[in-house]
């Protein structure tokens, strides 16, 4: 009886950049049918890994074999031809085209948009991935862009389909139903690489993971038959951090709140924020959860300053109106803030994280007499990426070149260090690994310990329910009343994101 050929055979791989080895003689191979997972801390090489399979980076040592065949694959066109399909961590949409013309650019056939709108539809709704054809994807939250990616993958019939952290913006109920699609192609023999940093995830999905250290193979396993612990330690080298311990803590005056807030959408395919209520006390964390697209770029606008309410007293900042501040003068007040999207919004990709420090921290001593503190800008951003761990080039290097998860890890310290009175902190944690994760939450309690109020908007259920002491939900604009984070657990919180309230 023969053996089965791998689809995918990578052999001796090796890439490096002037600063970083990102790949060293990694051997890796995935069968016809096989959910293979790939795991690994923030910047140990695994989307650089990915990147040389799709074609968009070259490798400067190793051989590619797809189906047995020694193979090149010089561009993602190269790669979609002989199947392969790649959703993104960071995705790849032009913002001011709609879906379908998106999708219509990332598909090698010649379809027009309007033709591929009905099977947009069609392969949206049997996944439970709903996305509008029409819609412009500026106007798309970072869930509703992830939903995109990855139709636009499923149309492209791969044979091999690349998930980068695929449903670190979804519901448990949402997550499900996308690992009964994953099972089912795998069912029909389409091979699947799958990395997240989710654990259990892995445990439930994968028959074999190969775990990354250091750009190099460390250990490739059966998921089933390790504990997550166990799958962690060959991650990060070291025992995980224990879960957040969130002693109960005296809670103080109310810093911020909001009061009948009701703003309508700055485009058609908005969300219309409706009566949003809702009290932040110091030394507490309430998490917002909801699904993207219910009105949370609209809140974290409204309450971040990027927007102003119609009315002043729409929103309170230690009982003060400030509804009609901007985001500037909030921040003179002690608001902190944390956008979702990392890279255009909290930082400028081609800026220094020197200089990206200076976005947020200038009022505190970088710039003194019009005049900007270069040395006290770097020796900030060294103390941030010090703190948390950031692994980079050095202060010099530019946002953009920083892995996803040491990018977040950079914006979040660069905050916390501001030492908020607030902070609102959207999905902390995205495509942030397990070391990594633990240790960003645990600042955040830490945070909330010293006396901060915070608010976390999170589609991370987990995330919410280990450091919130209170959740709401936000569904289509309205939010639920909080309810003690001690008394729900991630189904009950789940059926809420999903309108079970409004049902009822």
């Amino acid at each position: 009886m023969s053996t089965p050929v791998p689809r995918l055979a990578l052999a001796g791989i090796g890439k490096a950049y002037p600063s970083v080895v990102a790949n060293a003689d990694i051997d890796l191979a995935v069968m016809p049918g096989e959910v293979h997972a790939l795991l690994g801390e923030n910047g140990a090489g695994k989307s650089t890994l990915m990147k040389i399979v799709y074609g968009v980076v070259q490798p400067d040592a190793g051989e590619i074999r797809w189906e047995g065949e020694p193979t090149v694959i010089a561009t993602p066109a190269d790669a979609r031809r002989l199947g392969i399909g790649m959703v993104f961590q960071h995705f790849s949409l032009f913002e001011t085209l709609t879906v379908a013309e998106n999708v219509a650019i990332g598909l090698d056939e010649h379809a027009s948009p309007r033709a591929l709108a009905p099977r947009i539809v069609a392969v949206s709704h049997r996944y439970g991935l709903d996305v509008d054809p029409a819609r412009p994807v500026y106007s798309l939250s970072v869930g509703e862009r992830q939903r995109v990616e990855i139709v636009r993958a499923l149309l492209g019939r791969p044979k091999l389909l690349i998930l980068d952290e695929p449903t670190s913006v979804l519901t448990p109920q949402a997550a499900e139903a996308l690992f009964v699609v994953l099972r089912q192609l795998s069912e029909e023999g389409v091979s699947i690489l799958y990395i997240s940093h989710k654990l259990e995830e892995i445990r439930a999905l994968a028959a074999r993971a190969t775990v990354l250290r250091g750009g190099r193979v460390v250990a490739t396993v059966d998921p089933r038959a390790e504990s997550p612990a166990a799958l962690a330690r060959h991650m990060i080298g070291r025992e995980l951090p224990p879960p957040v311990a969130r002693a109960p803590h005296p809670v103080g005056p109310v810093r911020l709140a909001a009061a009948g807030l009701t703003l309508e959408p700055e485009t058609p395919h908005g969300t219309r924020l409706e009566d949003v209520s809702f009290e932040l006390r110091a030394g507490e964390i309430l998490g917002i959860a909801g699904v993207s697209g219910n009105g949370q770029s609209e809140l974290l606008a409204a309450i971040s300053g990027e927007r102003q309410a119609p009315s002043p007293a729409m929103l309170l900042l230690d009982g003060e109106p400030a509804g009609a501040l901007g985001a500037g003068a909030r921040r003179k007040h002690g608001l902190a803030y944390v956008p979702e999207r990392r890279l255009g919004h909290a930082t400028v990709p081609e800026m220094s994280l020197a200089e990206n420090t200076l976005l947020t921290a200038h009022r505190r001593g970088l710039v003194q007499g019009g005049l900007v503190r270069r040395d006290a800008a770097r020796q900030r951003a060294a103390e941030t990426m010090k703190a948390f761990d950031v692994r980079a080039g050095g202060v010099n290097a530019a946002a953009e070149s920083l892995s996803g998860g040491n990018l977040q890890k950079f914006v979040v310290g660069r905050e916390v260090a501001l030492a908020p009175k607030v902070l609102v902190v959207a999905q902390p944690t995205w495509g942030v690994d397990v070391g990594a994760t633990a240790f960003i939450r645990a600042e955040l309690v830490r945070l909330r310990d010293a006396g901060a109020a915070v608010l976390v908007v999170s589609e991370d259920l987990d995330e919410l329910l280990e450091v919130s002491d209170r959740i709401a939900v936000l569904y289509r604009g309205r939010l639920t009343p909080p309810v003690d984070a001690a008394a729900h657990d991630a189904e009950s919180i789940g059926l809420l994101m999903g309108g079970a309230h409004a049902s009822a």
